[in-house]
């Protein structure tokens, strides 16, 4: 059997005071839904935390609209520290979380009755779609993207996350990476320029090269239908010698932490990784308590030392105040979930 991979599960957001963040994306991209929230030491971590557990607060919010979620973290043993320069377009790392919106150009014009932070107007990508960027209370880059896939609707044009841009070294060995590990094996577009949107971005004005990668297949699995698809966009710079975003930092640290992927057979994709060149850095073992929820969590890096986390879930709140928890060890891995089912998770919602 191969791994599964279900979707973009949600991306890792280090903040200086979670529920604060979690405020500010409940308002402005509709994060409203709690999967777990839990106070404890991040004792796994070591080889991403100075060798030391750290003690943490964590809450992971989803939009039911589809998409992955947010996993919000906060360091409360050590102040999280932010990079000692600028962090620019193409730097090596997660640059930025992609957001999925029904409708980009409502979108913009809410965020900016809201007064958030966009750097410039909507503008068009190289596939012609609209889109634009903007940066989160704590300067994190967002972008704004276009998509057709949903699972619910709600009052917010916007869904959950919806992939990343990741600075890269060598496009060639990181699309075979995003591809073979991650099911990225579909290239939308493949373009070297300088770039009018991007030019809005710190650093964005210098020549790159754009490589987007989508899936030629649709996801399986328990959430597929709510994580829906994502796209990964490989950004190559030229002229200027690109900064590892989290040199001299820790896992948790302010930014994007890491990439989190849904998926059911840890022990397949352990194999593929380490048959590919990318061993397991971190591994929980066969079960892992979240407080709420429960799984089987581990990490790898990119070939730039992003980090690339998979979840194996085993137990998940669906109505919480009724202790209502499921257990999909014992289901079909292959199958969705049915909507209702999934749709009962909203209950959970914090206006």
């Amino acid at each position: 059997m191969k791994p599964i991979i279900s979707g973009i599960q949600q991306i890792g957001i280090g903040n200086p005071f979670v529920h604060e963040a979690w405020r500010w994306y409940r308002e402005k991209f509709g994060m409203d839904v709690k999967i777990f929230e839990e106070a404890a030491e991040a004792n796994l971590m070591l080889p991403y935390t100075g060798g030391q557990p750290h003690k943490r607060h964590a809450i992971l919010a989803i939009n039911m609209n589809g998409g992955g979620g947010f996993e919000i973290w906060q360091y409360t043993s050590r102040v999280p520290v932010a990079a000692a320069f600028e962090i620019q377009y193409g730097d090596l790392g997660i640059y930025a979380c992609k957001i999925k919106s029904r409708d980009v150009n409502a979108t913009f014009n809410k965020l900016k009755k809201q007064g958030v932070n966009i750097l410039g107007d909507v503008t068009s990508d190289p596939k012609g779609e609209t889109h634009f960027y903007l940066k989160d209370l704590y300067g994190n880059v967002f972008e704004i993207v276009k998509a057709d896939d949903w699972f619910g609707k709600t009052n917010f044009t916007t869904g959950g996350s919806y992939g990343a841009l990741i600075g890269v070294t060598d496009i060639e060995k990181s699309k075979k990476f995003y591809g073979e590990i991650l099911g990225f094996d579909k290239v939308v577009y493949d373009i070297e320029d300088t770039f009018a949107d991007t030019a809005v971005l710190p650093g964005g004005q210098i020549k790159s090269r754009r490589v987007l990668l989508a899936q030629s297949s649709s996801r399986r699995g328990p959430f597929s239908k709510l994580l829906g698809n994502g796209e990964i966009e490989l950004i190559k710079i030229y002229d200027r010698p690109a900064k590892k975003i989290f040199e001299n930092r820790y896992w948790g640290d302010l930014g994007f932490i890491h990439l989190c992927f849904d998926i059911q057979g840890m022990k397949e994709m352990k194999e593929l990784c380490t048959t590919k060149g990318y061993p397991f850095t971190v591994d929980s073992g066969d079960h892992f308590d979240m407080g709420e929820a429960a799984g089987h969590f581990s990490y790898i890096e990119d070939p730039d030392g992003a980090l690339i986390e998979f979840v194996e879930t085993h137990k998940v709140p669906i109505l919480k105040k009724f202790g209502w928890h499921l257990n999909l060890q014992k289901r079909n891995p292959e199958e969705a979930l049915p909507n209702w089912m999934v749709k009962a998770m909203g209950l959970n919602r914090k206006r």
